[in-house]
């Protein structure tokens, strides 16, 4: 599409066109090299079956951002004395916006005729009956050929019209159905249940296995920490910090934080003289959290609640609706001008833009006491947003924070420079569609 975009214009040019169609055809062949990698890199040539439009378009924005002064860089190399220079330079930039508006397109559109996925669900117990419900919900292109009851699964939770009879082994089951993907989803993995053998032979044959843990990383973006143990968290993939990455994060946070704080200093001054008017205290609230390692640090925040809110002393969960919030500050809350302030904690250094939310060191004590694994997410720097923020609505209970921490686990364990200008981006979408109200 580039390239075509390209010669039109080149051959528009009539007796010039011989002069510049060796500029513009090894200019048009890099640009559309680079566009392949942007486009790899953002994701656009991986099957992902649950990506919403906001996501593609995000994605699609970010690969713009790079691909347009590429493209503006690469062309304005040509020889000023070349005829329509100009022109060539704006097809190119027309080709790599229109490349992006049909990889949408393509994502939306074209995916729904695609061949289907056939999956069979090795299980027919609680645990089975779960991951079918969820592939259901989550990608209607897949295709549940049934489930194959496990060896020592002898009560069925499933429905009985979809329970395939093992009268042949795993192995030829799937083949004889032509299954792309196995998930194995047993009840009870102990005393012989896992046929090895079977399953190694279906992964032969080029069927995917996938254990139930990876499937819901895969399928939901979380890692659920009800069908995961130690060993898959430590021989897994990812969980990759590495100096390298830990110092790009730090001059990605320093650069772009700086450049939120300047654009956003008028809306931070207005917050701060509205802060002022409306109730008697401190313009800003600053609270102990714990951050990277569990180290404690004190994060700065417009202060949107009343001066007593914890006057006896005690934490207390805000709430959704928590009485204790002013009327300035449920409006900074929803569009979470309240966590501005929190730029200067990345800048120091003790938070980054994108992380897990930073949690007080009383609530802190008690999640990791009645939640396995809710420590791993202090491995890296607490975030002015994150995954489970934009993933999930806000919540003050037990159970919301575990639904939190399997996003968080799913970040820590995932987290590259491209997430987490994709979180950005749907954090900006969060707030605009006022999704954002806590």
């Amino acid at each position: 599409m580039i390239i075509i975009a390209i010669f039109a214009v080149v051959l528009s040019q009539g007796e010039a066109a011989g002069q510049v169609i060796p500029f513009a055809a090894s200019h048009g062949l890099s640009l559309a090299g680079c566009m392949f990698v942007i486009n790899s890199a953002s994701g656009f040539y991986q099957h992902a079956h649950k990506r919403s439009l906001t996501e593609s378009c995000a994605r699609a924005l970010l690969a713009l951002l790079v691909g347009l002064p590429l493209a503006y860089g690469i062309f304005s190399l040509i020889p000023a004395s070349a005829s329509n220079r100009d022109m060539l330079i704006l097809a190119a930039m027309v080709g790599v916006a229109a490349v992006m508006v049909h990889r949408v397109y393509a994502a939306h559109s074209v995916a729904s005729s695609r061949t289907r996925s056939k999956i069979l669900i090795f299980g027919s117990g609680s645990v089975a009956q779960t991951v079918g419900t969820t592939l259901k919900a989550a990608d209607p292109h897949a295709h549940i050929v049934g489930y194959f009851p496990g060896p020592n699964e002898e009560h069925p939770e499933v429905p009985r019209a979809e329970l395939i009879e093992p009268s042949v082994s795993l192995t030829e089951t799937a083949l004889k159905l032509g299954v792309d993907e196995i998930v194995v989803a047993l009840s009870e993995r102990r005393g012989g249940s896992m046929p090895l053998r079977q399953l190694l032979d279906c992964k032969l044959y080029g069927v995917r296995v996938v254990d139930i843990a990876t499937y819901f990383e895969k399928t939901l973006a979380q890692i659920k920490i009800s069908h995961v143990n130690a060993g898959w968290l430590i021989f897994g993939d990812g969980f990759n910090q590495g100096v390298v990455r830990t110092a790009v994060k730090r001059v990605f946070d320093v650069l772009f934080s700086s450049l939120i704080l300047v654009a956003t200093a008028p809306i931070m001054l207005l917050t701060a003289i509205a802060v002022v008017l409306e109730s008697r205290g401190p313009v800003f609230y600053t609270q102990e959290r714990v951050g990277l390692n569990g180290m404690v640090f004190k994060v700065i925040k417009f202060r949107s609640m009343r001066t007593d809110a914890e006057k006896d002393g005690k934490p207390v969960w805000a709430t959704k609706n928590d009485d204790r919030v002013t009327r300035v500050g449920r409006f900074i809350r929803k569009v979470r001008i309240d966590e501005l302030p929190q730029l200067m904690n990345v800048l120091r250094g003790e938070m980054s833009l994108v992380g897990p939310r930073p949690e007080r060191q009383f609530f802190v004590d008690d999640l990791i006491s009645k939640i396995p694994y809710y420590a791993v997410r202090h491995s890296v720097k607490p975030g002015v947003t994150g995954w489970a923020q934009v993933r999930y609505e806000y919540g003050s209970t037990i159970e919301d924070s575990v639904e939190k921490l399997q996003y968080d686990l799913y970040y820590v364990k995932n987290h590259t420079l491209f997430l987490d200008l994709l979180i950005l981006l749907e954090t900006v979408a969060v707030v605009l569609t006022g999704k954002g109200a806590r």
